[in-house]
């Protein structure tokens, strides 16, 4: 193997995110710890930020740098680069479809021949649908908030629900979440003191950091049982309190966290507390259970149940 070739193949490996010893590396390419040592300062005198540290578990690993020296993608990944790129560009955060594009012309300009195919082979198999208009977020936003997460600074803002009913909030931000092709800031709600998911596309403009706080302890599936809550029933417009003949086991492993609270009566039996924005709606969603039930109250829901029960009993 050449000098360049063994250069960029010992670049490839530092790209990693782990440290290498000398031996190691010596090992993978094949040369003597000495070579590897040199190859390191050419690196370095190339400007690659090339950190070593010393002793048992000591090693070599790349450093961010000041500036951006050339990046050294294995096949595989630059594949997925230019995928990613082009997904962008009909994404759902703002701004940033005009750059995706400049970045992935740049890539794809340095793509061997045979990347290249592949890469445009699946773009012109690949037709992107989007069901239903969705509202795009700011870039700066985000990048905002994450930095406001990652610094532990609390951050005001003017946040405007699902009914445009505007209000302002206070809250410990922790993490922002890309679910679908909407994104949420999971945060602590500091007049609420509960935690709180808000759609960042109805944040509005000016938000304010505020003092640091000292954070809490939020897990990763606690953060996806938060999204995949969703609305809480109480903030839904219409509520309902419903008795379905079905183990609540069942019924929660079928529907989950979103259709509401679900509290056993029996073996064969649960009461629903569910709700949903308009009575026809909830009506609706009551079908779709897969079980008999009961429902008493609000009186307008039984009147909504009542019609649709007998506009299907037309249909048939």
């Amino acid at each position: 193997m050449g000098t360049s070739a063994r250069l960029l193949r010992l670049l490839s490996l530092l790209q990693t995110p782990r440290d290498w010893t000398g031996g190691e590396l010596a090992e993978r390419l094949e040369v003597s710890p000495r070579t590897i040592r040199n190859d390191v300062e050419r690196l370095r005198g190339l400007g690659y930020p090339v950190h070593a540290t010393r002793g048992s578990v000591g090693g070599y690993r790349l450093e961010a740098g000041t500036s951006l020296p050339p990046l050294l993608l294995e096949d595989d990944e630059a594949v997925a680069v230019a995928i990613g790129l082009r997904t962008a560009t009909s994404g759902a955060v703002t701004g940033i479809e005009e750059t995706s594009l400049r970045a992935l012309a740049k890539l794809e300009q340095v793509l061997p021949p045979r990347l290249r195919h592949q890469v445009s082979t699946l773009q012109r198999a690949t037709v992107h649908v989007r069901r239903r208009p969705v509202a795009t977020v700011d870039s700066a936003i985000l990048i905002e908030l994450a930095r406001l997460s990652r610094e532990h600074f609390t951050v005001r803002f003017d946040y405007s629900d699902r009914r445009q009913t505007v209000s302002q909030r206070r809250a410990e931000p922790y993490r922002i979440v890309n679910s679908g092709q909407r994104w949420y800031l999971v945060a602590w709600d500091l007049d609420r003191q509960d935690w709180r998911t808000f759609r960042v596309d109805r944040m509005r403009e000016g938000m304010s950091p505020g003092s640091r706080f000292a954070p809490r302890s939020l897990t990763d599936a606690e953060v996806e049982a938060l999204i995949t809550r969703g609305i809480p029933v109480e903030a839904r417009h219409h509520q309902a309190r419903v008795l379905v003949r079905a183990p609540a086991a069942e019924l929660a492993e079928r529907f989950g966290p979103w259709l509401g609270t679900i509290t056993a009566v029996d073996d064969t039996s649960c009461v629903l507390e569910t709700g949903a924005d308009s009575l026809e709606m909830l009506a609706g969603y009551l079908g779709l259970l897969g079980a008999d039930f009961s429902v008493t109250e609000p009186p307008e829901l039984v009147a909504a149940v009542r019609a649709l029960a007998a506009r299907y009993a037309a249909a048939t």
